[in-house]
């Protein structure tokens, strides 16, 4: 008995100890660097409170609290090993009430403006000032820019493009462009890329560098281009020019707009908060919580590091970045109009906590939680790239630990993502384990809203999320989308029968889509592109886009609802071990180069088709049905199906429709919902189908078919440069004699560009030699064939 006595002693002595070791400093923007800290003499800034707080850190729990009020911070605060907490003594930096304390990385002027001309005003800058963004009363103004920024354009590239934003006559009304802008989309749409202006040649032509931007290099478009930072465009209210050499500001204002009474803060930092540990001397137990981050820079220019073989190339930072941490916490926090990436994960971090934030207007990401390619075997960078069967690394799973990996989002609104840059996601997933985005409302999307880059090394989790409006100024992607152009694919000398296990050497742990809502009426729901393996996927509604499901490896999706839409198996492996049943899908499967009778795929059958016909290729569908769903209340968005609904017949069970996006109530009073669509079929969709009941028409014995809708990109093509593609081409074919084969797009005839099947024919009658030269596309790539009529 006395032991236990001792025993309760000894506990309450320690919680009395542990309860009693906490130490609480006050900061507030009246206070004084000099003074002790306590909540009657305040310090002044955060680096002196993170001096006093390092001496106590791992010895009590310690927090922080900040008055209301701006804090600008002159350099970035650098978090290192010596600021760690532990898991008994954790360290809260956090603002005394949400919301009412701003961590600025800039500066608030104090200018003297002076009328300029046409309703410009100019006023002198301090020495040596740079500027990269001007907000005015808490408002990011716009840099001088043609063609001028049009709102109501929101699917615009750019909000107003032009073809010739720079080009020489244009230029010829530019004194002196250098350290102007080029922003130009990428000729296929994946994204953008963006030049700084170097001058003007001798035969006044604008030069440039730049242009690194995006892991397929493609050049830029020919139309979607604008340029920013020129003087001679300031002409439009709200747009700005600095002049560096002269210290100078000109800005429009409105009409309205009293400049003597109006906050002029300018971007100085690109980085506010910087977290500097390793893998073997982390930074432990750090929150940050309640604090609104505003002004950090645009940091487009550096945006150039490739990953592993995805579209995407990157610049490791944000406005905080995190690197070589274990259980840090960013709690409650709103990043507002930041100029690059708001939150990165970079490298080794584990448990990582993203909860009850508001990113908005970012100019490059949300969050991103990208690993270190030297963590991977074999890695390849550039989407041309192969490995050799022969000589590949086959050990499953990471070479290092060097990698984000247990990271969770959580219960965040983010929207307006990729002010700026055009390649960009809410969440971006690269190079990492385990991740969770969870009860996320993502929308306003220039590209995805939640995109996975490769299959290293698989493991997510993303449920109860809420993603809609993406891909606005892009084209070919999803709300959700995914690559897996991982060791495995496109090997030379690829044996896959020999090395089975090869598709999960790198998604060595499966990822997890369910119970949330998608909507992307510019590409697809949930886009699984190139190589994305080992994903399990239901209790999904998918609003416009359907599912897409391209070459990989054991893909599972059950007990998803596509509205409007279908199914898309673009592209299928050999014995990929794929399996796509008890969905509910609006009509008949849309495909490009579909799985064969040699090559089926594992399973697709026991659907519901909603007024539509089977399928029944390839053992496809033979349990499958066409039914009517009998949602109960779609117009409203409730595609539960009814009591007796034929839906139970294929084994589809009801999941809650009530559950998706953000649950904090401050977020939740603030988020948008997606529009839900009317149940119907679309007139593009009507005579697509009718057109496939008739015969397809042939060309040299191979038959042809022109493209519509999402198709162009199965080809890496887009909707402006046509194509007709060869959907049969029988071995005997004069077709297939001549070196064309099942899947090729035929772009141009004698260099003429093909349209459409009406064109393509119309060229071919008017040939009037023996031989035709054709560029074609045959793996999204772009060769030339002649051929012998």
């Amino acid at each position: 008995m006395r032991k236990y006595i001792l025993n309760f002693v000894y506990i309450l002595i320690v919680f009395f100890i542990t309860s009693t070791y906490a130490l609480d400093i006050y900061v507030s923007p009246n206070g004084s660097d000099k003074n002790n800290g306590d909540a009657n003499n305040p310090l002044a800034t955060f680096g002196a409170a993170q001096q006093k707080a390092r001496a106590f850190a791992g010895k009590e729990s310690v927090t922080i609290y900040f008055a209301d009020g701006v804090y600008y911070l002159p350099e970035t605060i650098v978090f290192n090993p010596k600021d760690s907490g532990s898991k008994q003594f954790p360290i809260l930096y956090r603002a005394q009430n949400e919301g009412k304390t701003v961590l600025s990385g800039g500066i608030k002027l104090e200018l003297n403006w002076k009328p300029f001309q046409n309703g410009i005003y100019q006023a002198k800058t301090p020495k040596g000032i740079k500027i990269d963004q001007v907000f005015i009363d808490g408002l990011n103004q716009r840099m001088a820019r043609y063609p001028n920024y049009d709102a109501s354009k929101k699917t615009a590239p750019y909000q107003g493009f032009a073809a010739d934003a720079f080009s020489k006559e244009r230029a010829a009304g530019w004194k002196n462009p250098k350290g102007g802008y080029i922003h130009a989309m990428h000729a296929k749409e994946w994204g953008g890329y963006h030049y700084i202006i170097t001058g003007k040649n001798k035969e006044g032509e604008v030069t440039y560098e730049g242009g690194w931007q995006n892991n397929r290099q493609m050049g830029m478009h020919p139309e979607y281009r604008m340029v920013e930072n020129i003087f001679e465009e300031l002409d439009a209210a709200g747009e700005w020019f600095h002049n560096e050499t002269t210290q100078t500001l000109y800005y429009k204002p409105e009409a309205t707009a009293d400049l003597k009474k109006a906050k002029v803060e300018v971007v100085q930092l690109e980085q506010l908060i910087n977290f500097q540990g390793s893998i073997k001397n982390p930074i432990k137990h750090i929150s940050l919580q309640g604090f609104v981050i505003k002004h950090a820079a645009r940091t487009f220019m550096q945006t150039k590091e490739p990953m592993v073989r995805s579209d995407w190339t990157i610049f490791r930072g944000g406005a905080f970045m995190l690197t070589g941490t274990e259980n840090i916490q960013i709690l409650d926090c709103e990043f507002d109009q930041v100029g690059g990436n708001a939150i990165f994960v970079n490298n080794y971090n584990r448990k990582t906590l993203i909860k009850g934030n508001y990113i908005h207007h970012t100019g490059a990401s949300g969050v991103c939680f990208v690993g270190d390619p030297k963590a991977l075997r074999d890695p390849l960078f550039e989407y041309g790239q192969k490995n050799d069967m022969n000589t590949v690394d086959k050990t499953p799973g990471p070479k290092t630990e060097n990698y984000p990996s247990l990271g969770t989002v959580e219960d965040c609104l983010i929207n307006n993502i990729g002010t700026v840059e055009r390649q960009p996601a809410g969440v971006q997933i690269e190079m990492a384990m385990e991740i969770t985005v969870r009860d996320c409302s993502i929308y306003d999307c220039a590209r995805s809203g939640i995109n996975v880059g490769d299959g290293a090394f698989g493991g997510h989790l993303i449920e109860r999320c809420d993603v809609f409006n993406t891909v606005l100024e892009t084209h070919d992607h999803g709300s959700f989308n995914s690559w897996g152009r991982d060791r495995f694919w496109r090997l030379k000398n690829a044996d896959m029968s020999k090395y089975p296990e090869l598709p999960f050497a790198d998604a060595i742990k499966t990822t997890v889509i369910r119970n949330s809502r998608w909507r992307c009426d510019h590409g697809w729901d949930i886009d699984l592109d190139d190589g994305s393996t080992n994903y399990d996927i239901y209790n999904n509604l998918m609003l416009s886009g359907g599912l897409k499901l391209r070459e990989g490896y054991r893909r599972r999706a059950w007990n998803n609802i596509t509205v409007n839409n279908t199914f898309h198996p673009h592209v299928w492996f050999e014995n990929s071990g794929d399996e796509v049943f008890s969905n509910i899908f609006m009509f008949v499967y849309q495909g490009v180069k579909v799985p064969t009778a040699k090559n089926p795929g594992k399973r697709v059958d026991s659907n519901l088709i909603f007024n539509s016909e089977l399928t029944q290729k390839f053992g496809w569908d033979q349990n499958s049905i066409v039914a009517d769903p009998q949602f109960i209340d779609p117009a409203n968005g409730d595609f539960r199906v009814k009591e007796g609904s034929p839906a139970f017949k294929i084994g589809f069970k009801n999941f809650p429709m009530d559950q998706f996006g953000v649950k904090k109530p401050s977020l939740k009073a603030i988020a948008r919902t997606p529009i839900i669509p009317v149940l119907g079929v679309s007139e593009e969709l009507k005579n697509k189908r009718a057109a496939k009941k008739g015969r397809k028409p042939t060309w040299l014995g191979a038959a042809v078919s022109g493209l519509s809708g999402m198709e162009f990109s199965a080809y890496g093509v887009t909707k402006e440069d046509g194509g007709i593609a060869l959907i049969k081409v029988p071995k005997k074919s004069k077709a297939a004699k001549s070196g064309l084969l099942e899947g090729d797009l035929i772009l141009t005839i004698k260099g003429k560009k093909v349209a459409n099947l009406k064109q393509f024919f119309r060229l071919i009658k008017k040939v009037r030699t023996s031989e035709i030269a054709l560029k074609v596309v045959r793996e999204q790539k772009e060769i030339e064939i002649n051929i012998s009529l």
